[in-house]
């Protein structure tokens, strides 16, 4: 009897370990990133937030939880999140890119997002989406609250 009741505790354990590694998104770093592609190349989904933003809760609490677009993301994307305010000095390519606004303005935006995410004669702003061939190519970009259902569709095209 100790030996089915261990057997099942086992079971529920492994169930329940593989059951939460399937209800999130494992969202890299750039450093990460960087080491990822360095081993496969990978199309790139890219977000960018800050925690003011209440679009981009509403997307961690909507689309990101969605079942479908975590598999998509799972098997085809390496998926990246990032706060753009960080103050954080993010290592990429053989380059530093620093927060250079921090100290000087409110809500000050980081390099890297300054970099991938801005539009001429738009100010910049969240929440930022930016998808990447496996080449690091900029394929699309997206500046506003999407669905779980038009995330699918962005994903998948």
């Amino acid at each position: 009897m100790r030996v089915f009741l261990g057997i099942l505790m086992i079971l529920v354990i492994n169930a329940k370990t593989t059951a939460q590694e399937n209800t999130s998104i494992s969202w890299l770093t750039f450093e990460q990133l960087e080491d990822s592609l360095a081993v496969k190349s990978k199309k790139v989904f890219i977000n960018f937030y800050a925690d003011w933003c209440v679009y981009c809760k509403k997307m961690d609490q909507a689309a990101y939880k969605d079942v479908k677009v975590m598999a998509i993301l799972k098997e085809e994307y390496y998926a990246v999140k990032m706060n753009v305010e960080t103050r954080d000095t993010i290592n990429f390519n053989g380059d530093s890119f620093v927060n250079v606004e921090f100290g000087k303005k409110r809500n000050p935006v980081h390099e890297i997002p300054l970099l991938l995410a801005s539009r001429e004669n738009i100010p910049f702003s969240l929440p930022a989406i930016i998808l990447l061939n496996e080449d690091f190519q900029i394929t699309n970009r997206y500046f506003e609250y999407i669905s779980p259902k038009r995330m699918r569709i962005v994903l998948e095209n």
